[in-house]
């Protein structure tokens, strides 16, 4: 069982930034993808980035240019970093690990409110 445990969430104005954190309970090189999802109030889940234990990366179209996925293996911990925040980018913001065996982890979600 991994357990992830998101922090870095908050009210910031547009045009502003953030940097998420994910810290993972185990070693995150042994889990083959790491990815941060987001869901805003009465929409689907959907995939914001992703980074595998080789280091590809992977971000959604609509957010590419603006985020950066990254991963500290010695501290277990991805990050996402964000700029240039606009409204609709208002979520919660869910860490996920995905293993080479096809299992699924999710953490808690980091709420991430953009407005003035």
């Amino acid at each position: 069982q991994v357990q992830l445990v998101e922090s870095g969430g908050g009210l910031v104005q547009p045009g502003g930034s953030l940097r998420l954190s994910c810290a993972a309970s185990e070693r995150i090189y042994n889990l083959y993808v790491m990815g941060w999802y987001r869901q805003a109030p009465g929409k689907e889940r959907e995939l914001v980035a992703s980074i595998t234990n080789s280091g590809m990366t992977r971000y959604a179209i609509s957010l590419k240019g603006r985020i950066t996925i990254s991963r500290d293996n010695a501290k277990n911990t991805v990050y996402l970093q964000m700029n240039n925040l606009k409204p609709e980018d208002t979520a919660v913001y869910y860490c996920n690990a995905h293993t080479s065996t096809g299992l699924d982890f999710w953490g808690k979600g980091t709420l991430v409110t953009v407005s003035s």
